[in-house]
């Protein structure tokens, strides 16, 4: 059958574009989808009653949706109806899946078939190793995303029928909850968000469950699938993302339990076994998952720092997270751990790990500390705030985790703008931002001497 020539034009400058630089397509394309979802955003029928929003508080509430943040300027559950509630979560679905991922969805749907450009895409995106796996790998990354959000959804509609919500109340409160946990997106349908639910295991655990199994990414999701939990049978970087994961997690539920257990304005006013189950749920969310059932704005000056730290850290690569990713992290104290050794290889679980990574890792991690510090001194010199606040806000929007000390519905539009500039990079990936940046790749024929400069 033969493509019309409007359409076939289309696809012919789409192909050139993505040839010459694949990255300032992607941010192109992501850029367009947060375009879409503000206008809907923008229409009167998002707001409830009388309401009215400004274009930055759309753009900046769009941005998070998208990026699946969950930085808000507006409250989700008055501000915005129903229609408007339902673009946000249709949002989050979206910027779940992954831009890369989605772009393949349409030039599949547009063209019946999966071109080499877009194959390649995807497969960065979901970590395949084949091309001819890609376009079913498509397919299972959305019937995996929905089976899982699916499942979180069918816990957690019961338990709010048993809490006494109507049946209606109950079904939109469950997906809704069910599609932010997974994607690790932080909003919430409620004015008061988790809170009441500060002690309810049967809220907590699944919500909290989904935040991890989306951090860990589809990569991951997929080698568990195929191998089960045969940890030994499992690829490099599913066991270095899955051990990192659960040591982070450890560690920021231990330390930020202790650090806020007699603080009585989060832990110190709840029974034990209360305590115990919001330690847990305060050290998942850090990873990106964004949701909180104590106030963030209350926790000591240590437990924000502590936060801070996991925050930038992230989830598992490919997966609804921000951050420099688990795996970034993980190269890098195996590169400290090998140089204290005074070993020549990076090594893990039986492999070695080229010195090309370590150079990724490295890069990754400057470039994300770079925007971060260009954004913390931006809105210091834009608002009044003290540093720790704003330190914390600014690593959360990087990191497109969401938790927030409450001073980001109250900060001028344009640091709303560095924000929502931030959270934009934080998704689309720091390598990606600083690819797209570039002119062209250099190609160097002559290499010079090697000589070693002093280190420390």
């Amino acid at each position: 059958m033969e493509v019309p020539r409007p359409i076939a034009a289309v696809r012919e400058m789409v192909d050139e574009a993505a040839r010459r630089s694949p990255a300032r397509l992607t941010l192109a394309a992501f850029a367009g989808i947060i375009a879409i979802f503000t206008g809907l955003l923008s229409l009167p029928a998002a707001t409830a009653g009388d309401r009215t929003t400004s274009f930055v508080d759309t753009l900046f509430t769009a941005v998070s949706a998208v990026c699946v943040t969950g930085l808000t300027v507006v409250d989700t559950g008055t501000h915005w109806s129903v229609f408007g509630q339902a673009v946000l979560l249709l949002a989050i679905w979206v910027g779940g899946l992954g831009v890369m991922t989605l772009a393949s969805i349409l030039g599949l749907a547009v063209s019946r078939r999966i071109g080499l450009t877009q194959k390649l895409l995807a497969q960065a995106e979901v970590g395949s190793r084949g091309l001819g796996e890609v376009g079913s790998l498509i397919r299972v990354v959305v019937i995996t995303s929905l089976t899982i959000q699916g499942g979180i959804a069918a816990l957690l509609v019961p338990r709010f029928l048993v809490l006494n919500e109507s049946t209606g109340e109950a079904v939109w409160h469950g997906v809704f909850y069910a599609v932010s946990s997974f994607n690790n997106a932080g909003f919430v349908p409620t004015p008061e968000g988790l809170v009441p639910y500060v002690g309810d295991w049967w809220v907590c655990l699944p919500i909290a469950l989904g935040v991890f199994v989306g951090s860990l990414g589809f990569p991951v999701i997929f080698n568990l699938a195929r191998h089960g939990w045969r940890f030994r049978h499992l690829t490099l970087h599913s066991k270095l993302t899955i051990t990192m994961s659960l040591a982070v997690l450890g560690a920021t539920t231990l330390l930020l339990g202790a650090m806020e257990w007699t603080n009585e304005d989060t832990l110190g006013g709840l029974p034990a076994d209360q305590r115990v189950l919001a330690s847990i749920f305060a050290g998942v969310m850090p990873r990106s998952g964004g949701l909180s059932t104590i106030d963030v704005g209350e926790m000591h000056e240590a437990s924000w720092l502590l936060t801070d730290a996991v925050m930038f850290i992230g989830g598992g690569s490919a997966s609804t997270a921000g951050g420099i990713k688990v795996t970034t992290f993980a190269i890098l104290l195996l590169a400290i751990l090998s140089e204290a050794r005074g070993d020549r290889d990076m090594e893990a679980f039986g492999r070695r790990i080229p010195r090309e990574t370590l150079r990724l890792a490295v890069a990754v991690t400057m470039v994300g500390t770079a925007l971060v510090l260009v954004a913390t001194l931006l809105v210091l010199e834009i608002t009044s705030l003290s540093l720790d606040k704003v330190l914390f806000e600014v690593i959360s929007a990087f990191g497109t985790v969401g938790l927030s000390t409450g001073i980001t519905p109250d900060l001028p539009d344009s640091a709303k703008y560095v924000l929502a500039a931030l959270m934009f990079a934080g998704r689309t990936g720091t390598i990606t931002v600083a690819a797209a940046l570039a002119l062209r790749d250099r190609r160097r024929v002559i290499r010079y001497p090697e000589e070693r400069p002093i280190i420390g």
